[in-house]
């Protein structure tokens, strides 16, 4: 019993120190969706459900909920955060060669139908994205995919 309780003592320090080691934020601001915005020309309904259920963990701007405060927590959501970056960040939109943002949108498109995104982890807490939503950001993706793929087509004439 007293390993036990000495084990205890020890993690309950290790929380409590762990709360001073913050972790790197992730809020550049929604200017820095601001290219991906204007090229590919999402409605205000559209804009608004990528504010709400995307942004977050693709672009450089996060809104963080009051439990992101805490560790371990914060640690989990910044490395959610940074591997959602990586497959698919609206912020980078400028970066992407006209074939790669064709094949983020084509990604996303597959990820959204198959119900792989938002992920289980995300709407846990934040509910599922209702079905007219989830058409409307396909709707999106797939009419902007066509402008990127008419571009790709061109440019191999």
């Amino acid at each position: 019993m007293k390993v036990i309780k000495t084990i205890l003592v020890f993690a309950l320090i290790a929380l409590i120190m762990i709360q001073f080691v913050r972790t790197e934020r992730n809020d550049a601001g929604y200017e820095s969706i601001a290219y991906f915005e204007a090229e590919t020309k999402p409605s205000e309904a559209t804009s608004a459900i990528l504010k709400k259920h995307c942004y977050d963990c693709h672009s450089d701007q996060t809104t963080y909920p009051w439990y992101a405060e805490f560790s371990p927590v914060n640690y989990w959501l910044e490395d959610h955060i940074k591997e959602g970056k990586k497959h698919f960040n609206a912020s980078a939109w400028e970066n992407y060669s006209i074939k790669q943002r064709d094949h983020k949108l084509e990604e996303l498109i597959e990820m959204v139908e198959e119900g792989e995104m938002p992920l289980d982890s995300y709407t846990w807490l934040h509910g599922e994205l209702p079905e007219t939503e989830k058409a409307q950001l396909l709707q999106w993706a797939n009419l902007t995919r066509l402008k990127y793929r008419s571009q790709i087509e061109v440019s191999l004439k």
